[in-house]
């Protein structure tokens, strides 16, 4: 190693460990030892600066960058997205939107230029996760209902600041983005994202499982790195930012059996270059200019803390929560953090911000960050003097107001055919978005011709006729598949829509005609966009045609096998989603008394059966759900003591329980045979 990064290194690091031993001594986050240790070793700190190559440590910091963001994915379970409810996606909405306005125009009320305030709006819209989720640990409200809240909020935070990255980074790259191009960027985002889930959902938890299965931490903890460098290569290679392909993969990995195993090996290493990513923004701090700009950061923090307040508690009381409980959701999400260092980072990256912008959202991080335990602390205070003020009459109407929003279809279940009908459409909508990856990627082959095609084929017309016809091929049981939801929506609709009592004797004849005609729709909307989207590859009319009556063959031919292969994906996609959330923590049940008297041992058997065969551990969720806990196995006679949240029950495994009589009861109920129809 070079000897001047290595005792540029040495100095973060020592530097970064003391000033963190110090903020934990003090009870304050971690983040902003980093950032002031970052202070001190920075070139703008006299007497002289401990850095010599700032430049490595900054490369090193997008490391810090990379791992960030995938540990913030593998902490998003797609699962989570049916569980947030109106409440979160209300609150979550209502806040970027009104941020991004006040930090534009606190932006312009300063003089900045409109790229200045565009990024200032953006970095204050987004609350950081990882400080709220410390401070509410700290705090001891991590369980509470308002909690929850915050959570299903920070999701849905994430997920809008994400398309908030690439449309910055539209933005930046053209000057400006009319609703052309931002449908334009909305919809290659939504096509990439799509392709990236649903494949990743189908390979990646069985290619991690399969690994898995060796017992081995290094062999599993480099396929992961692999998986999160290679991925965000490619969304670096298709324009995205290494923020996004890192989050992506770590949302996909999030859903493998292997989670638990995975963050705990991935834990030091995000640990290690998350500090030297926040030891660099420190670097990139000149105190004089946190002086200069002392103004703007008071006024810019005072926003956040009203503004985030406001936003989030307004939106969390319309979507029917009382006021106590929107109150405290706002005061728990009126700060930022680390998205906000990232999309701070992109503005110096792609060199459309001033160098003041950063120092100034650090320490508007900073400070709102300090404050964050005590507004938490102070919402009771504050809603028991607002109801004590407050006139009756507004306090009543509050209360109906959430009385009635609470109850709003609260009984009236959506019926079966309306929800297979969203089903199909979601369905066809994602089929459609696959689709048009396959295109898009023949598209981007047919711009660089390689260099290695046989010398009949260097003709640009014959190149891309041959793509055309691959990405139709590999694309045609997505196509069959759409074709085949329009028919079954056009029989339910025709069903549905169409009653004997109105229609009397004509009644299967216009359902006939009206299922044909959908379908018939729905075969020329597919036809429709796949010439729209392969347009750039058409080969010659005289040629097309020839080449359509080639591909309707095919369809004759492959129909029965593309439906097989749509199936199969289909049902891969659906097992990964369908696997209950495994839990990952393991907290020891309340220890009784007379644990010591009370305590027994008991040995069980998996059979073939067993509910537990096959499964992990941590799936099992036996602590938790019986308070026994599982001490040994013994496994074609060799044993296993205190296994892992990551064993897998097999058949024949004998079992070693430990616990009182009622939890080894309860478990053994665990261990039964499954009870099938």
């Amino acid at each position: 190693m070079h000897e001047t990064l290595l005792s540029d290194l040495a100095v973060v690091m020592i530097v970064a460990g003391l000033v963190t031993i110090l903020f934990h001594r003090l009870k304050q986050p971690v983040v902003l030892g980093y950032l002031i240790a970052g202070v001190i070793i920075g070139p703008h700190t006299p007497p002289f600066p401990l850095i010599r190559d700032q430049h490595s440590i900054e490369t090193l910091a997008e490391l810090g960058i990379l791992f960030l963001m995938f540990s913030l994915g593998l902490e998003f379970n797609l699962r989570k997205l049916k569980q947030v409810g109106i409440t979160a996606v209300l609150a979550a909405v209502l806040e970027i939107l009104l941020m991004v306005a006040v930090g534009y125009q606190l932006g312009r009320w300063f003089g900045w230029s409109p790229m200045d305030c565009l990024f200032l709006g953006a970095m204050l819209s987004v609350s950081s996760t990882t400080i709220i989720i410390k401070a509410l640990n700290d705090l001891g409200l991590a369980k509470q209902r308002f909690a929850s809240l915050i959570f299903g909020i920070l999701i849905i935070e994430d997920i809008l600041a994400i398309v908030m990255i690439a449309l910055l980074s539209g933005i930046a790259m053209t000057g400006s983005l009319g609703w052309g191009d931002l449908g334009s960027t909305l919809g290659k985002l939504s096509v990439f994202l799509v392709t990236a889930l649903v494949l990743g959902l189908i390979a990646v938890p069985r290619l991690l499982g399969y690994v898995g299965r060796f017992k081995s931490d290094e062999m599993l903890l480099v396929t992961v790195l692999g998986l999160a460098f290679g991925f965000s290569l490619l969304a670096v290679k298709l324009g995205y930012s290494v923020a996004l392909g890192a989050f992506v993969i770590g949302a996909v990995i999030s859903e493998a059996r292997e989670i638990g195993r995975i963050e705990h090996l991935i834990a030091p290493i995000r640990d290690l270059f998350s500090a030297v990513f926040f030891v660099a923004i420190g670097l990139l701090i000149e105190p004089r200019l946190l002086v200069q700009y002392a103004l703007p950061i008071v006024a810019i923090t005072v926003a956040v803390i009203v503004g985030k307040v406001v936003t989030c508690s307004l939106g969390t009381f319309i979507a029917g929560n009382d006021t106590k409980t929107s109150l405290r959701v706002g005061m728990g999400l009126a700060q930022i953090g680390e998205f906000s260092f990232i999309i701070a980072s992109l503005g110096l990256t792609l060199k459309v911000t001033s160098a003041f912008l950063y120092p100034i959202a650090v320490a508007v991080s900073a400070l709102t960050t300090l404050a964050t335990p005590y507004l938490i602390r102070s919402t009771d205070r504050l809603v028991h003097a607002f109801d004590r003020r407050a006139p009756r009459s507004l306090l009543e109407y509050l209360n109906l107001y959430t009385h009635w929003v609470g109850n709003l279809g609260g009984d009236r279940p959506s019926s079966l055919a309306s929800r297979m009908i969203r089903s199909w459409l979601m369905m066809i909508g994602i089929n459609l978005l696959l689709i048009a990856a396959v295109f898009v990627a023949a598209g981007f082959l047919g711009r660089r011709e390689p260099s290695w095609l046989p010398p009949g084929l260097h003709s640009e017309a014959i190149y891309h006729t041959i793509l055309w016809l691959a990405a139709v091929t590999l694309a045609l049981p997505l196509f069959i598949a759409s074709f085949r939801k329009f028919q079954a929506l056009g029989l339910l609709v025709a069903e549905i829509k169409v009653t004997r009592a109105s229609a009397g004797e004509r009644t299967e004849a216009i359902r006939h005609v009206l299922a044909h005609g959908v379908a018939a729709a729905g075969l020329i909307i597919l036809v429709l966009f796949g010439l729209v989207l392969s347009s750039p590859l058409l080969p010659p009319l005289d040629v097309l045609l020839l080449l359509l009556v080639v591909v309707a063959l095919l369809t004759w031919l492959l129909w029965g096998s593309a439906i097989r292969v749509y199936s199969r994906g289909q049902v891969a996609l659906q097992e990964t989603l369908a696997h209950p959330p495994a839990p990952r923590e393991f907290p020891l049940p309340a220890a009784p008394p007379s644990l010591l008297t009370e305590a027994h041992l008991e040995t069980v058997t998996v059979t073939e059966k067993s509910t537990a065969v096959r499964r992990l551990i941590r799936e099992l969720a036996l602590r938790t759900k019986t308070g026994a806990s599982v001490v040994g196995i013994e496994r074609t006679g060799t044993a296993i003591v205190n296994p892992g949240p990551d064993e897998e029950f097999l058949p024949g495994d004998q079992v070693l329980l430990l616990g009182n009589l009622s939890q080894l009861a309860a478990a053994r109920g665990l261990f039964l045979p499954k009870i099938t129809p």
